[in-house]
C-alpha cells in the first residue's frame, strides 16, 4: 500500500500550515544563530588532542611505507564524508522540527472524511483485506538474571519464531489512519527455538527441553494463534471482541474409525516374543486438542469416535493427527499425518484412509464433514433429526449448533461490603459448561470486550446464565438469564442490547450480543469423486517409476589442479619503466560456462597457486569442453595479460608455463568406496579452502500431483522433465530440499531427503512418489534421486594417490607453502574449560620482501560471538615466530563434542591490496581426546 505519504501530506494543507513553516523555520535559524560565549581551557586541549590524533596516520603511513598517495586519497574521502554527513544532520534537525509542528497543527485540525479521499485509496485498502504472508522471528536478544547472593546466572541468548502469520486491517474508516485496527495471529501453532544461557541450560535437558518449549508455546498459542488473536486498536469506540473473536467460517466434524498395520511396540521377555500395540490417537487444530481411548494390545484398532472443531481460517489451517502406543512409561510414536481443512470445505464430506508418515507402516481412516453456519432456522428441525442417527463411542453427541456470546461491558455495579468498588468479572454458562471473563479491577463500569464460544445439542430448551461476581468468587454482583428461544425468535439469530441485572442495584446493566448459527451439511453439494478415495482413485492412473533421459545421470567429475607459473612476464614497471618490475598474477579457468579465479600472488614471477577445482563434465566429447586457460596481472586499473592457453601449452607471450594436473574422477553405486574416500580426504589442503568432492547427487524431477494451485486442489499432474546435479562433500550431514513454489504467490510445498537416506537405499537410489510437507494430503512429487560415490581407478594404487600419499602433490596436507602452528589442546574436569595453548609458527609465506607481523586468532565454532574470539600478541617481522601463550574457554564436557576450533595465523600489516590471512585450520574437538591432551604441529 503506497497511499500513506499522499496523505499525510494532504492533511498539512490547509490555513495554518504555512503558519506552523514559518514557525518551524525561525527555529532553526535561532538554533543556527546560537553560538558560544567563550573558549574554555578544556575546549583547547580537545582541539589540540585533535590535531595529534591527525597526524597520527601520517606517522603510521611512514612507519609502514604506505604510499602519500594513499593517505592523500583517504584523507580526501574522509573530509567529504564528514562534510556529507554534516549537512546531512542539520538537513535532519530542520526536518524533525518542522514535523513536530505538522503533528501539533494536525492535531487541532480534524481530518477529511472519507468521500474527500481519492477512489484508489479505498480500492487499494479493500483488496488488502484477505491478504497473507509467512513470517518468521528471530530474536538476537540477550536477557541475562543474576542473583549473587546464590551466585547463580540465568539467561536467554537467542529466540526463533517461525510460522505463518496473518495480518487484517480492518474495519474501513472515513477518516486517517485509514484502517480503525490492526488484528494480527498465527494460522498454525509456530515452531519455537530458544538458547538458554548459564542456569536455564537446564531446560535443554531431554524430556525437560520438551516440556518447556510446550509450556512457552502453550502461552504464546493462548493469544497469538487461532482463535486467538492480537487486536490493536487505532480509534476509540471499537467493538474490540467483535474484531478479537469474529464468527468462524464453518465447523468439521471428525470421525475418527479406525487404523490399520500400525507398528508393534510392545515386546516381550526382553524383546524375544514380539507383541502388539496400544495404539491412541491425538488430534490438533491450533490450541483445540482431542486425545482418543487407547486400544489395548492390536494393531488395527477401531475407535469410532467423533470430534467438532471451530475453523476460523480455510486454506490455511491444518487438522494434525499424531498416533501413540499406550506405554507405563514413555508412550511410543506410531506416526503422523496432516490434512488441509480446505480440502473438507471444498468437499463438503471426505471419507477416506490417510497414510502415517515418519513409520514403516500404518493409516488412519477419517470421516470429516464441512457444516456450514446458517442465519436463519429453515433446517434446525432436519439438523435435530440426522443427528439423532449418528452414534460415538466417546459419549459426545452431535451439535446442532454454535452459540456466540460477545461480553462487551457493564455499568453501574454494586459497591462491595465497606463501600469499596469491586472488582468485577463474568461466568457464563450454557449447557453446562462455564466461561471465566477476565478481572476489571476497582470499577463499577467494568469494560471486559471479550467473546465466548459454545456448542449447542438442542437451542430449543437452553439458556444462557450470566453471573456477574466479584474476582473472589464468593459475592455476586448480579446475574441474567437469556433463553435460547428468545434469539430463535429474531430474524438474523442475534440478540444485541443492554439487559438488566437481577439481584442488583436498579441502574445495574450489561451489554450483550448473543448470536447463534445452526451447523447446516449441504449433503446435495458432496462430491463422491473428490470425498472417497481421493488418493487411491488417482493413484492408479500416475507412473509409479521415473523415466529419465538415458544421459541422466551419465556426467562425470573433473578436477583440476593449479599448482605453480614459472618465468611468467614482468608487467609491473617503475619509473616510467626505466626499472623492470614483477607481476602480481592470477589465472581464469573456463569450461563448459563455468569460470574459476585463482587468488593473486603479489609481487612474483614464479607463483605458487595451490588451488582445486572441480567441475562436472559429460562423457561424450564436446567442443565447449574445452579448457580455457588466461593468466593475468592484478592491476588497480586494468589487469595486464600474461597468456592464454589450451590444455597446458601458453601462447600469445614470450615466456612462462603453468604447471597444470587435471584428474578424470570416476564414479561408482558403492557405498563401501565411501569411507575410503573420506579417508584420503584428510591428506589433502588447497590456498582456496577448497574441499574435494566425495560424491555426485543426480536429481530428476518429473511430475507433481495434486498441488494446491490458486487455493484450489487441481488433481491434474503437472511435468517438469528437468535434470540437475549436485557435488557432496559430507554425504553424512547434507541433505536434498525441494521447494515446490507458485509465481509471485509463495510457496505450495516442500521435501527433504537427506544423503543418509539414500545412502541406505538399493544402488543408492530413490524413485517415487514423495509427499510434500505444508501441502495437501494428497499432494505429491515424482523425483529420482541418485548418488555416484567417487572413487580412484585402482584405488590406493593409481599415480595420483601415490602423490597425495607421498607428499610429492603441493596439496598434500600440511600445506609447507603456507606454514604450520603448534598447538596443545586440553580439557580440564574439574574447572570444565577447554585449555588451548598457542607455542608457535613456522615456515609462514611472506607475501612481500620483508618479514610479516603475525599473531594467531582463536574461535570456538560455531558460536562466533566475541566470548569465543581470542588472539595472541603480534610477533614482528619474525617467519618463526614464538608465541607460547594460554586461553581458556568455560565449555560444558558434553558440549565440546560439538564444537570446532579455528585457527588463524594473520598478518598484521597487511594491505588492502592483500589478504590479511596467513593461513587457517578447522580442528574437530570430537576427534581428539581433549582429557590426555595433545601438543602438534
Amino acid at each position: 500500500m503506497n497511499f500513506s505519504p499522499e496523505v499525510i501530506a494532504k492533511g498539512a494543507e490547509g490555513p495554518g500550515a504555512s503558519g506552523a513553516g514559518e514557525k518551524a523555520l525561525s527555529n532553526v535559524r535561532g538554533a543556527e544563530t546560537t553560538k558560544p560565549k567563550g573558549i574554555s581551557a578544556v575546549a583547547v586541549l580537545w582541539t589540540f588532542g585533535k590535531c595529534l590524533s591527525a597526524l597520527l596516520p601520517v606517522y603510521l603511513a611512514g612507519y609502514y611505507r604506505v604510499s602519500t598517495s594513499l593517505l592523500v586519497c583517504g584523507m580526501m574521502v574522509y573530509t567529504g564524508w564528514k562534510h556529507a554527513r554534516e549537512a546531512k544532520e542539520e538537513r535532519l534537525r530542520s526536518a524533525i522540527q518542522l514535523l513536530d509542528n505538522e503533528e501539533e497543527y494536525t492535531s487541532m485540525k480534524s481530518s477529511k472524511i472519507r468521500r474527500d479521499l481519492p477512489a484508489w485509496v479505498r480500492n487499494n485498502i479493500k483488496t488488502s483485506q484477505d491478504s497473507k504472508s509467512c513470517r518468521h522471528y528471530v530474536g538476537n536478544v540477550e536477557i541475562n538474571v543474576e542473583v549473587k547472593r546464590y551466585f547463580c546466572k540465568a539467561g536467554v541468548k537467542g529466540i526463533q519464531l517461525h510460522g505463518m502469520m496473518r495480518v487484517i486491517l480492518e474495519p474501513l474508516i472515513g477518516d486517517v489512519p485509514i484502517v480503525g485496527a490492526v488484528t494480527m495471529f498465527f494460522i498454525r501453532r509456530p515452531k519455537l527455538d530458544i538458547n538458554w544461557t548459564g542456569l536455564t541450560n537446564l531446560l535443554d535437558i531431554p524430556g525437560l527441553n520438551v516440556m518447556s518449549d510446550s509450556m512457552i508455546m502453550d502461552a504464546i498459542a493462548s493469544f497469538l494463534v487461532l482463535p486467538n488473536r492480537l487486536v490493536v486498536p487505532l480509534v476509540p469506540g471499537l467493538h474490540v471482541a467483535q474484531l478479537r473473536c469474529p464468527l468462524p467460517r464453518g465447523v468439521v466434524r471428525i470421525h475418527l474409525l479406525e487404523a490399520q498395520n500400525l507398528v508393534a511396540k510392545d515386546n516381550y521377555v526382553k524383546g524375544v516374543m514380539a507383541g502388539l500395540s496400544d495404539p491412541y490417537a491425538i488430534l490438533r487444530m491450533g490450541p483445540q486438542t482431542f486425545t482418543s481411548k487407547h486400544i489395548d494390545n492390536t494393531d488395527c484398532p477401531k475407535w469410532g469416535e467423533m470430534y467438532e472443531v471451530i475453523v476460523h481460517e480455510v486454506p490455511g489451517q491444518e487438522l494434525e493427527v499424531e498416533v501413540y502406543d499406550k506405554d507405563t512409561d514413555k508412550d511410543d510414536f506410531l506416526g503422523r499425518t496432516k490434512l488441509d481443512l480446505g480440502i473438507v470445505k471444498k468437499s463438503i464430506a471426505v471419507d477416506d484412509w490417510f497414510t502415517l508418515k515418519d513409520t514403516p507402516s500404518g493409516r488412519v481412516h477419517f470421516k470429516l464433514e464441512w457444516l456450514a453456519l446458517q442465519s436463519n432456522t429453515e433446517q434446525l428441525e432436519q439438523v435435530l433429526k440426522r443427528n439423532e442417527s449418528i452414534t460415538s463411542k466417546n459419549s459426545n453427541p452431535p451439535s446442532s449448533a454454535i452459540l456466540v456470546v460477545y461480553l462487551d461491558k457493564a455499568e453501574a455495579l454494586p459497591m462491595k461490603k465497606g463501600n469499596k468498588e469491586p472488582n468485577p468479572m463474568v461466568q457464563i454458562s450454557v449447557q453446562e459448561k462455564t466461561r471465566d471473563s477476565k478481572i476489571c479491577y476497582t470499577t463499577v463500569n467494568p469494560e471486559w470486550e471479550e467473546a465466548f464460544t459454545f456448542f449447542i445439542q438442542d437451542p430449543r430448551a437452553k439458556d444462557i446464565n450470566v453471573q456477574v461476581k466479584d474476582a473472589d468468587r464468593v459475592q455476586t454482583l448480579g446475574n441474567l438469564t437469556i433463553p435460547l428461544s428468545r434469539v430463535l425468535e429474531t430474524s438474523h439469530l442475534s440478540l444485541d442490547q443492554w439487559f438488566q441485572l437481577e439481584n442488583a442495584g436498579s441502574a445495574s446493566r450489561i451489554y450483550i450480543n448473543a448470536v447463534l448459527r445452526v451447523l447446516w451439511l449441504d449433503e446435495d453439494r458432496i462430491s463422491a469423486e473428490v470425498s472417497s478415495n481421493v488418493a487411491a482413485g488417482l493413484s492408479k492412473q500416475l507412473a509409479q517409476q521415473s523415466s529419465p533421459h538415458p544421459s541422466f545421470a551419465t556426467e562425470g567429475l573433473l578436477r583440476i589442479h593449479l599448482l605453480a607459473g614459472q618465468n611468467l612476464v614482468p608487467k609491473d614497471n617503475l619509473m616510467g619503466g626505466m626499472v623492470k618490475g614483477k607481476s602480481d598474477p592470477y589465472v581464469k579457468l573456463n569450461i563448459g560456462g563455468e569460470t574459476f579465479t585463482s587468488q593473486v600472488i603479489k609481487g612474483n614471477l614464479n607463483p605458487t597457486w595451490n588451488e582445486m577445482y572441480e567441475v562436472n563434465v559429460f562423457l561424450s566429447g564436446r567442443s565447449d569442453q574445452d579448457i580455457k586457460f588466461e593468466a593475468f596481472d592484478k592491476d588497480i586499473d586494468s589487469d595486464d595479460f600474461l597468456g592464454r592457453c589450451v590444455w597446458f601449452t601458453l601462447k600469445d607471450v614470450k615466456s612462462g608455463r603453468v604447471h597444470l594436473i587435471l584428474e578424470w574422477v570416476p564414479t561408482v553405486s558403492n557405498p563401501a568406496r565411501l569411507e575410503q574416500v573420506l579417508q584420503l580426504q584428510t591428506l589433502q589442503s588447497y590456498q582456496n579452502k577448497a574441499v574435494p568432492s566425495a560424491a555426485l547427487l543426480f536429481v530428476y524431477i518429473e511430475a507433481a500431483h495434486s498441488l494446491p494451485v490458486m487455493r484450489l486442489l487441481i488433481p491434474s499432474t503437472l511435468s517438469w522433465n528437468e535434470s540437475f546435479y549436485f557435488i557432496i562433500h559430507d554425504p553424512k550431514r547434507q541433505m536434498l530440499v525441494a521447494k515446490a513454489r507458485r509465481f509471485l504467490y509463495g510457496p505450495m510445498g516442500s521435501l527433504v531427503i537427506t544423503i543418509k537416506e539414500l545412502l541406505a537405499a538399493p544402488q543408492l537410489v530413490l524413485d517415487q512418489w514423495f509427499h510434500l510437507d505444508g501441502a495437501l494430503p494428497d499432494s505429491q512429487i515424482l523425483l529420482r534421486a541418485e548418488l555416484k560415490v567417487r572413487t580412484y581407478i585402482k584405488l590406493y594404487g593409481s599415480k595420483m594417490v601415490e602423490m597425495i600419499g607421498s607428499g610429492t602433490l603441493p596439496c598434500a596436507a600440511p600445506a609447507p607453502g603456507n606454514g604450520q602452528v603448534k598447538l596443545s589442546l586440553l580439557y580440564t574436569s574439574k574447572e570444565k574449560k577447554l585449555v588451548v595453548i598457542v607455542h608457535a609458527c613456522r615456515g609462514l609465506l611472506s607475501q612481500s620482501k620483508d618479514a610479516v607481523d603475525s599473531y594467531v586468532s582463536l574461535m570456538l565454532l560455531p558460536d562466533k560471538s566475541k566470548a569465543t574470539k581470542k588472539k595472541t600478541a603480534v610477533k614482528k617481522r619474525d617467519l618463526n615466530p614464538e608465541y607460547n601463550e594460554r586461553f581458556e574457554y568455560d565449555l560444558p564436557e558434553d558440549e565440546a563434542r560439538f564444537r570446532r576450533l579455528s585457527v588463524s595465523v594473520k598478518n598484521n600489516s597487511a594491505s588492502f591490496r592483500s589478504r590479511d590471512v596467513i593461513g587457517q585450520v578447522q580442528i574437530e574437538l570430537a576427534q581428539i581426546d581433549l582429557k590426555s591432551g595433545i601438543t602438534d604441529w
